[in-house]
């Protein structure tokens, strides 16, 4: 069901929750909603579960409008971060509850019980108490109880954030292939940029009540409609207006803009052929504009090394003070090695 949201308003007193949200997302659609906490994204997840009314704008499930209508009335299913499921019932009872309540006949009931159990691969653990069960496993419980009402919206409450790394990265994989399979319309909540990255067909990404941007996992990582949003989905070297002349020279871009780049776009060389010319000079090599810079601090982390580089003093010029600059790398390198760098053009992130 296509869920569409538009100009949302919300107060709480005379704070300002969501200030002119819309949102339009696609039947079948895992849509992520990120931002840091108080961004406003979990009073969207609430307004269309039925928690909450929005002071202005509407809400529309399938074209019919929304506000007002009672929970229980939307036929919306949660996945919350806490399982939420009842210890006292057999994994089965819990799956089942929602259609007991609904009073799905006994013959149905088992069916679709049996089957949601299946598509979360918990057909043996049917008759366990969630008790003796892991947190992964409580997480697909709470995720087939959710599926198996066949809801209109299936809402996820940063449903991941109280599993370990290796667990939530299972979970990841689970949720990618039920939602491949099933194409339900999802709204997923979260903070947690690498869910988003992997999980998501589109994202949007809020501040302070308001949607910075809306695409998908590639067009919000490698064109950022703004700062914030560079900073927030994944990691950038951020360069505010006058604060970078000469590294800004020599990117070909103009020092009174907003600039940076990702730290897997910086091109690191050991033993560069410009070492002989002057500290601060930035050279061409290969018809490509290099930067001197020396190696302060190296992290080995398996698949890449985090190198902070610190670039040579231009002149006594406060303006072009040396620039801290955060690169990977697929090898080490030692602490105090003499570097170039380069950006490609193309890699470069302008905000005027």
């Amino acid at each position: 069901m296509r869920i569409v949201l538009k100009d949302l308003v919300k107060r709480f007193g005379s704070n300002v929750v969501l200030d002119r949200v819309s949102l339009d997302i696609q039947e079948g659609e895992m849509f992520f909603l990120l931002g840091p906490s108080g961004c406003g994204k979990t009073t969207v997840l609430r307004i269309l579960a039925g928690f909450f009314d929005p002071d202005e704008g509407e809400v529309r499930f399938g074209g019919k409008k929304m506000n007002g209508v009672p929970p229980q009335d939307r036929n919306t299913a949660l996945v919350f971060q806490n399982y939420a499921i009842w210890p006292h019932m057999s994994v089965y009872e819990n799956v089942a509850y929602g259609l007991r309540v609904r009073q799905v006949p006994a013959a149905e009931l088992d069916t679709r019980v049996k089957e949601a159990l299946h598509q979360v691969r918990m057909d043996e653990l049917g008759d366990r108490k969630p008790t003796t069960l892991s947190g992964g496993q409580q997480q697909r419980v709470a995720l087939a109880r959710a599926m198996v009402v066949c809801p209109n919206l299936l809402l996820f409450d940063e449903p991941l954030s109280n599993l370990d790394a290796k667990l939530r990265m299972e979970m990841r994989e689970e949720i990618r292939r039920i939602h491949a399979t099933i194409k339900q319309t999802s709204l997923y909540v979260t903070h947690d940029q690498e869910e988003a990255l992997s999980l998501a067909d589109r994202i949007g990404v809020m501040d302070r009540g308001r949607l910075q941007q809306v695409g998908t996992a590639r067009e919000v990582y490698e064109k950022p409609a703004n700062p914030f949003v560079a900073g927030f989905i994944g990691e950038v070297n951020l360069f505010a207006p006058d604060s970078a002349t000469p590294l800004a020279e020599a990117l070909g871009i103009s020092p009174r803009e907003t600039f940076g780049f990702r730290p897997e776009n910086v091109r690191v060389e050991k033993a560069p052929a410009v070492a002989a010319a002057p500290a601060h000079a930035t050279q061409t090599v290969d018809g490509q504009r290099v930067i001197p810079a020396t190696v302060e601090h190296s992290v080995y982390l398996g698949s890449k090394v985090a190198l902070r580089l610190v670039t040579d003093p231009a002149g006594g010029d406060s303006a072009a003070r040396p620039q801290e600059i955060k690169a990977w790398h697929p090898e080490f390198i030692e602490a105090g090695t003499r570097v170039t760098f380069s950006i490609p053009p193309d890699k470069v992130l302008r905000w005027s």
